[in-house]
């Protein structure tokens, strides 16, 4: 109660300070429901996901379950926190860019609200399975689904946007790296901790409910806490990037821009920008007539639209919002003066030079300076559009927190259990748990998210067949089987609900 009164203090601080006292009151009743479905999904995600990061310690009597539950929420609240965001802006840019920069519009709250929705509910399904599934896949899914009715529902004629397959690709690569990993490098653990550690003990099961080794019960507890810590930083994020969409479409005057950057970045960012310009108009060369600004827009969304962001017309039509993103900065002083009326055009325009820059196949025609000097453009567009402000890191935090210290007992007897033949011994939970946070750490660091889940899962069943212990291959088959079917059961659900919700916006 106390992180939703802290949520409503500061998105009303947040619009006042920004000049927004005559927001709508409809536009606040639906901002305040769809932060709820948001905070819903990541406190499914608690107790779905981060079951795993305590079944080795409760299974190895290392901890009693409600001290490992309450420990690991802990953990997970304080990854939240301390996140970079970069994971949640790579979720984000799946989506469809007419529905990122309309995401004020009737489409926009529809997509918001399907895709979260549909993520939920098949969370919710596989947990009441008891089935270790993956809070990744499914609103990867959805997003896709989304995607796919948008560009279903698109009049004839009219250039939409389904789904960006490349960086579908690039998600889902890292996504089914995280089951091989989790298998591979955690057997290979094992292995090398029975060659050069010999001790008997850690590679015996518990013996009823005693606990182990001081040594043995610190490392457990110690990789716990890392898994628990680094979900926390990797999986928080996904939901952080929904709720930037959720607010910059209830309430642009305060969250399009980040008016938290420093006005001493005002002189290097308009320095950058007057770069870009400049590169974009040397590879335009005698393209005609510089488009206005209006066809510019329209230009560069067309070739995001079609992944095409080359060719002499495109890069005339981003000098032209380049140029008009540093006027603007530097006519109102600093992003943070620039007035509300004209904050969702600025965004629009930085947006899509952004992500023109982000997706631009390579030119042999452009230098390396010249990468380097749009890489440095992108880098400060990105910091004034693409932020978390502390509050959604709060309210975040605790909903994946609490989560995780609700609904934890099915996956945990499912991971500790069900997947190996013998109950877990030390070695093996040591062995899984270690892999599975640095892994998910590494992940964190480079923006890719990953699935807790199936790197964990994945882990245990490595320990198992690198120990002979055997493996339940009905468990294996259904969790396979989950994977596969994830994907277009979350497509499926989240495609029905936007055209759905279509209406109802």
């Amino acid at each position: 109660m106390a992180a939703l009164a802290f949520v409503g203090y500061s998105v009303i601080s947040d619009v006042r300070a920004a000049g927004g006292q005559d927001v709508a009151i409809g536009a606040f009743v639906l901002l305040g429901l769809a932060l709820l479905i948001a905070l819903g999904f990541e406190f499914v995600n608690g107790f779905h996901d981060t079951a795993n990061a305590v079944a080795t310690v409760i299974y190895t009597n290392s901890l009693p379950p409600l001290v490992a539950v309450v420990w690991s929420g802990m953990w997970n609240l304080a990854g939240v926190l301390i996140s970079s965001g970069a994971v949640a802006y790579s979720i984000v840019t799946l989506l469809p860019v007419e529905l990122i920069l309309q995401v004020g519009s009737g489409a926009g709250h529809a997509m918001i609200f399907a895709l979260l929705l549909a993520a939920i509910i098949w969370n919710l399904a596989t947990w009441a399975l008891g089935i270790p599934n993956s809070s990744s896949h499914a609103l990867v899914g959805s997003i896709m689904g989304v995607g796919l009715a948008n560009q279903l529902l698109a009049p004839h004629g009219v250039a939409t946007q389904g789904v960006d397959w490349t960086q579908v690709t690039k998600v889902f690569e890292s996504l089914l790296f995280s089951p091989i990993c989790g298998f591979a490098l955690s057997a290979a653990l094992l292995v090398l901790m029975k060659l050069f550690i010999r001790n008997r003990k850690l590679y015996e099961a518990p013996k009823g409910d005693q606990p182990p080794p001081w040594w043995i019960r610190g490392l457990l507890i110690t990789t716990c806490t890392g898994v628990s810590f680094f979900h926390g930083g990797n999986d928080g994020q996904k939901g952080m990037g929904l709720i930037m969409l959720i607010l910059i479409g209830a309430a642009p005057t305060a969250y399009a821009l980040n008016r938290a950057m420093p006005e001493d970045m005002t002189p290097g960012f308009v320095q950058a920008a007057d770069q870009a310009t400049s590169i974009f108009q040397s590879h335009a060369g005698s393209h005609g007539t510089a488009p206005d600004l209006v066809t510019a827009r329209q230009i560069v969304g067309d070739a995001l639209r079609t992944r095409s962001v080359t060719g002499p017309e495109v890069y005339s039509a981003l000098a032209v919002i380049s140029d008009a993103v540093s006027r603007d900065v530097k006519d109102y002083g600093s992003i943070h003066s620039v007035p509300s009326a004209v904050v969702p055009n600025v965004r629009t325009d930085m947006y899509l030079a952004s992500d023109a820059i982000r997706t631009m196949k390579s030119d042999p025609s452009f230098s390396a300076q010249d990468v380097a000097g749009l890489k440095t453009f992108m880098k400060d567009l990105n910091e004034g559009t693409r932020f978390i402000p502390i509050w959604v890191k709060v309210a975040v935090a605790v909903a994946l927190g609490l989560g995780t210290m609700v609904g934890w007992k099915r996956i945990v007897i499912t991971v500790g259990e069900k997947i190996g033949k013998t109950h877990l011994t030390y070695a093996q939970g040591a062995a899984a748990e270690i892999v599975a946070m640095g892994t998910i750490g590494l992940a964190e660091g480079y923006g890719m998210p990953v699935s807790t889940t199936h790197i964990l899962s994945g882990g245990v069943a490595g320990t198992m067949a690198a120990n002979g212990s055997g493996l339940q291959w009905s468990t294996l088959r259904t969790m396979g089987l989950a994977w596969v079917i994830t994907l277009p059961a979350a497509m499926m659900i989240s495609g029905v609900l936007y055209v759905l919700l279509r209406q109802v916006f």
